[in-house]
């Protein structure tokens, strides 16, 4: 049986949309739950906090190389248009490893504001 952040999850994907044009092609993402859309940009040596949330979950686009990124115990680099799931209540955290600024698109889904951060380790002491 699929928990409560799969089935999030599968009701978010299944309402991205693609579609092909003669100059390439898009995918467009449903709005519908969406609290906040950002471009978070990351400095080389920048590292947010290790975190997680409890009223919203995050769905991340990575746009740049650069970045490594931490899921629980999972620690990887994610390429240029990798898409990545955070359900709430998981720890995560992402580095700037390259020699220039990278980004990652980020959507919440969930009521939240920037209060539902829940810092566990900040290398800034917030």
């Amino acid at each position: 049986m699929a928990d409560e952040g799969e089935v999030r999850y599968e009701a978010f994907r299944t309402g991205i949309q693609e579609d092909q044009r003669p100059w390439g092609a898009f995918r467009r993402f449903p709005v519908e739950g969406v609290g906040s859309v950002k471009i978070i940009t990351v400095n080389p040596g920048g590292v947010l906090s290790l975190q997680y949330h409890h009223r919203r979950d995050e769905f991340w686009v990575i746009l740049d190389d650069g970045l490594e990124m931490t899921l629980e115990s999972r620690v990887w680099r994610p390429a240029p248009g990798e898409e990545i799931w955070i359900p709430r209540g998981t720890r995560h955290r992402v580095r700037g490893t390259g020699k220039r600024t990278a980004r990652f698109l980020e959507l919440w889904l969930g009521d939240s504001d920037e209060s539902d951060i829940v810092r566990v380790e900040d290398v800034y002491r917030r």
